[in-house]
């Protein structure tokens, strides 16, 4: 007898739309029901109206986006032009390596998720949607796992569950407006006066709750040489916006390299494998002798000059950010992007860039592997230069920032390792260096913190891992929840915040597209077809 299997997936954002490709692509008939808390399936929360304004830009282009039914840069050129002029994009220069608005992009999510829906009930499986259904338990038993929505425990019975929920930010509170803990907690729908803002943060999160406010008190223009201008509003005169680090360094623009990568030299995944095999004792500093080894045989002069070539595993942080901390960070950006646009016209690679972007997921992949010190080590050092050269912004945001300083509304403040916060309803103190900064509203845009079992938001499943002592969720290669009481296989952990323990760098779309293709390669065994139950202690 041949039966299908019922699989649940909650969430549809890029990596429930990545996983629900992968699973149609299987030739026994399924039936999936997909649980979206939003409006709308196949958008996803960083790209939906309720997250995102215009002038948000992704930091990620058609040329990176992992196979879907159509590219974004085809899916694009079938759009009316006045569609895309909507969105600010110019439908006459369209490139596979432009950054959009995250809207733009949504939209784009939601038309791949529709196609992929055609193309499932062509192959026979059956497609369950429901939209606007918050799932707040899941219940595994011996017969399959079951799920309560806010209404009541839903009868179905499912083969598999997959977790793919996303993005964790703190609930909105109903308190007086100056303080945000994250710019998706009320900001975008908040009328924030033009007083003094601090934001905590200078990654691309930050620089979008600054645009944000921005936003309500200005306008962006250019100038007849086509230089980006912001023209603050006459009654919006004492906007002040803070951005703060502990650095008071900017993200660099988004560099040119080809893609797909390049092969690495010397970090080959045997050379890896060699390092690990020696033994936990020593890895991280084995494995640093890759990196250093790596950007001296593609960058030996840039190596040289660094002081690359004689840093240690401890040491490359300081020496990869010295010269900028030297430099006014605002000049360091205006410099980093007139070259970023120069090798973007000329295609030429900034080879110990590109060397370091494409190590940072080869080293993570051995994270697991460190003892406890060495991971201290890596994310006091390595950890930090890795996350500066991936999260490289779109030209375009630092473009808003100089705009922004030119029209006195934006600076940055270094707060150093030491400082002192003090938030309350009138407002947020900040004392640091010796300076106090005072702050009418705060907003912490620092982004996605790991997540651990005790903030599961779906209580039977929390117990159920809290109780086998399983402090953070233990998971299989192919993503498959491993605890007592659930057999394995039943539910996969596709929720980014929840691997981010072992994966600081597990971000992003492709990141997504690769779990949602390794969960949804899992074949789905119904009911009837029992397998063991397996444990692994954390």
């Amino acid at each position: 007898m041949n039966m299908s299997g019922h699989i649940a997936i909650v969430g549809t954002g890029p990596t429930g739309i990545y996983t629900f490709q992968r699973l149609i692509e299987h030739s026994d008939p399924l039936t999936i029901s997909l649980f979206e808390s939003g409006p709308q399936v196949g958008i996803g929360m960083p790209y939906s109206s309720a997250a995102c304004r215009k002038s948000m830009l992704a930091n990620i282009a058609s040329i990176e986006i992992p196979d879907l039914p159509q590219s974004y840069l085809g899916w694009m050129t079938t759009l009316p032009k006045a569609v895309l002029r909507g969105f600010g994009v110019d439908p006459d220069t369209l490139d596979d390596r432009q950054f959009t608005p995250r809207l733009l992009l949504g939209q784009y999510f939601r038309a791949q998720f529709i196609e992929l829906l055609r193309e499932a009930e062509a192959r026979g499986h059956v497609v369950h949607i429901h939209e606007e259904t918050e799932i707040v338990d899941i219940l595994p038993g011996d017969d399959g796992v079951r799920v309560a929505d806010v209404a009541a425990e839903r009868p179905e019975v499912f083969d598999r569950l997959i977790l793919a929920t996303g993005h964790v930010w703190p609930e909105e509170e109903e308190t007086a407006r100056s303080y945000y803990p994250s710019p998706w907690t009320g900001l975008f729908d908040a009328d924030i006066p033009p007083v003094r803002i601090g934001v905590m943060g200078t990654s691309l999160s930050s620089i979008d709750a600054a645009m944000a406010v921005a936003a309500q008190h200005g306008t962006f223009a250019r100038d007849t040489d086509g230089h980006l201008l912001f023209r603050l509003a006459d009654e919006s005169g004492d906007l002040k916006i803070t951005l703060m680090s502990r650095t008071g360094i900017l993200p660099e623009a988004d560099f040119y390299c080809p893609i797909p990568y390049e092969p690495l030299r010397v970090m080959t995944d045997a050379a890896l494998e060699v390092a690990s095999d020696a033994g936990e004792d020593g890895l991280l500093d084995r494995v640093f002798g890759l990196f250093v080894a790596e950007i001296l045989a593609e960058d030996p002069a840039w190596a040289e000059g660094s002081g690359l070539a004689s840093a240690t595993a401890d040491s490359i942080a300081d020496a990869y950010f010295s010269d900028r901390l030297k430099r006014d960070p605002f000049r360091w950006a205006a410099f980093n992007l007139a070259e970023v646009e120069r090798n973007k016209i000329d295609r030429r690679v900034v080879r110990w860039r590109y060397a370091i972007l494409r190590m940072h997921e080869k080293m993570e992949a051995l994270l697991p592997n460190f003892s406890t010190h060495d991971r201290e080590r890596f994310d006091a050092g390595l950890k930090r230069v890795f996350i500066d050269n991936y999260a490289a912004v779109p030209s375009e945001s630092i473009r808003r920032l100089l705009a922004l300083r030119d029209a006195g509304v934006l600076n940055l403040c270094a707060l150093g390792r030491d400082y002192d916060r003090d938030t309350n309803d009138l407002g947020t103190k900040i004392v640091a260096n010796g300076e106090t900064h005072v702050f009418d509203v705060f907003i912490d845009a620092r982004g996605q913190r790991a997540m651990t079992s005790k903030d599961l938001p779906f209580p039977t499943l929390r117990d159920l891992l809290l109780d086998a002592g399983c402090d953070v969720p233990v998971i299989a290669d192919d993503y498959s929840l491993i605890a007592p009481g659930i057999r394995l296989g039943r539910i996969a952990m596709g929720a980014i915040p929840y691997l981010m323990h072992d994966r600081p760098f597990v971000q992003g779309i492709t990141a997504a597209a690769e779990i949602g293709r390794a969960i949804g390669a899992v074949e789905v065994r119904p009911r009837y077809r029992r397998r063991p139950t397996v444990w692994m202690a954390a």
